[in-house]
């Protein structure tokens, strides 16, 4: 493969750092970008109820430039819409959207799925305004649950 675009955030394990006080200054300043590089490539495991958290992802769909991607977690009760307060003009498109649910005893996952209801299963869809949760006939009854959303921003 030619022109892989991905960079290892890589730190290296030992570095040698001059006597000189100018050129260690230099140094120091230059291992502090890798090093804040390096963890600022990686995913971030956030999952906020309230607001949106920066997912760490980097996309890039739309012109080929960097996209940042969010995430928010959602919980339910019941069949029926969720607020999901996300402006639909600020992002490019969904990227991950699952969920998962519990009758009080087992767990089920819940299905990122059409706006038509599926026999013996729990599934949601998303509109510009609500998360809305549809339960098929047969499906179990929902105690409680969770959908998680990811999104990325447009560039």
């Amino acid at each position: 493969m030619n022109n892989v675009i991905n960079q290892v955030p890589y730190l290296r394990t030992s570095r040698n750092y001059p006597e000189d006080l100018p050129q260690l200054t230099i140094e120091v300043n230059k291992s502090y970008v890798d090093i804040a590089n390096a963890v600022n490539a990686r995913t971030i495991g956030i999952y906020p109820t309230l607001r949106p958290a920066i997912g760490g992802e980097s996309w890039f769909i739309e012109n080929n430039q960097r996209q940042q991607n969010f995430r928010q977690v959602y919980t339910f009760s019941a069949i029926g819409n969720i607020a999901h307060m996300i402006n639909f003009n600020s992002m490019s498109r969904f990227t991950k959207c699952s969920g998962a649910f519990t009758d009080g005893t087992n767990w089920y996952g819940a299905i990122f799925g059409s706006n038509v209801a599926i026999a013996g299963q729990v599934s949601f869809y998303i509109t510009p305004v609500n998360i809305v949760v549809l339960a098929g006939g047969g499906a179990p009854a929902i105690s409680s649950g969770t959908i998680v959303l990811e999104w990325i921003s447009k560039p």
